[in-house]
């Protein structure tokens, strides 16, 4: 049986003037919707206890689980204002199967993808007001489901309590100016996952073990980090939170392959179906680190691009390593920009979801 997140409605909303001057301005993951959706999982009972309630803090124990072991998942996506003021969300089964494989690589229990479209519907019913104007750029409301081990205990094994929760946050436009290219720093001392790891899973400790490596690069002047594979030190994977495309002069657009260290981004697959939409040859292949050197110097790679819910696609203008560095995009960027526009004019209604990705929240 499917749970049912049953609203409690606050009786302290925000007022309408100051969630009006925050959706004005939102930026990101800084201001909060009044309500948040959870349900309980427990070994004996299963999923239960599935309600939408005020947004506010979480009571653990000193000794809860996640604290010590970092049993911890989460997922990211985002609700779209149409212009008819309907709000959709994009391919939410497939984040939907994602945190199943994820809840699968960390030993937490498997939420049912019914379960998990239904915790978003009811969240964006209650708190549908802070889903910033179709007409307002790219702004949007960013949604956060988690899960993480709340049971009490001090023991390496898996919980046999789980809190799951869905957050929910206004986001503007990522790129204020404009979209404008980033600067990577490829990583020689750092390894964001292995073969056998947690790479492949959306967990909280992949990210914060890219952040060291994250300081590192602005210490180089660079606003990314890229990691190779943990093996051979030779494969590109991705960034610390987004995935890459490498555009070749014959138009052909290239992804890495999944590796299982790689995290199969949502995005990143649909820009796959994108590309054919639009008539260009896509492709997931290795791709060495040589070769997105060589090919931007000899002009072979054209564009490269990184791409995730947040920013959707980042164009890459700069590669720097202790030691040299190389620059791609001379000619503005245009496959990179093309499958952006396409794929945000698919997520908020300006053209037709001929996949059947959009599903409507409100």
């Amino acid at each position: 049986m499917s749970l049912s997140f049953s609203p409690q409605r606050r009786s302290d909303p925000v007022p309408a003037e100051e969630r009006a001057a925050i959706l004005a301005d939102p930026g990101f993951g800084k201001h909060f919707t009044d309500h948040m959706a959870q349900a309980t999982w427990t070994q004996g009972e299963g999923w239960h206890d599935a309600r939408v309630t005020a947004y506010g803090p979480i009571t653990l124990m000193p000794s809860a689980a996640v604290l010590h072991y970092a049993q911890e998942i989460f997922e990211g996506m985002k609700a779209y204002r149409h212009a008819d003021g309907s709000i959709w969300t994009f391919r939410p089964e497939a984040n939907a199967a994602r945190f199943q494989r994820s809840a699968r690589r960390l030993a937490l229990p498997e939420l049912p993808a019914e379960d998990f479209v239904n915790s978003l519907k009811a969240l964006v019913d209650v708190d549908q007001e802070w889903v910033p104007s179709g007409e307002a750029g790219e702004a949007s409301l960013y949604l956060r489901p988690f899960m993480f081990a709340s049971e009490a205990f001090l023991g390496v094994r898996p919980a046999a309590e789980v809190t799951y929760c869905v957050i929910a946050s206004p986001a503007g436009p990522y790129f204020k100016g404009g979209v404008n290219p980033v600067s990577i720093w490829l990583s020689s001392n750092y390894t964001r996952a292995a073969q056998g790891g947690t790479g492949a899973a959306k967990c909280g400790g992949n990210y914060a073990a890219s952040l060291a490596a994250q300081i590192e690069a602005a210490e180089h002047g660079c606003e990314q980090v890229a990691f190779l594979d943990g093996a051979e030190h030779t494969w590109v994977e991705e960034l610390g939170g987004m995935n890459l495309y490498f555009v070749h002069r014959d138009g052909r657009i290239v992804t890495p392959e999944l590796s299982g260290s790689i995290l199969e981004g949502v995005t990143r697959d649909s820009i796959l179906s994108i590309a054919k939409d639009l008539g260009l040859s896509a492709e997931e292949r290795r791709i060495s680190i040589d070769d997105w050197r060589e090919g931007a110097r000899s002009g072979e790679i054209t564009e490269v691009f990184a791409c995730g819910t947040a920013a959707v696609v980042t164009p890459v203008g700069r590669l720097a390593w202790d030691g040299g560095e190389v620059t791609t995009g001379a000619d503005g960027n245009p496959t990179a920009l093309k499958i952006r526009q396409a794929l945000l004019d698919i997520q908020y209604g300006r053209a037709e979801d001929t996949h059947g990705w959009l599903t409507r929240l409100a």
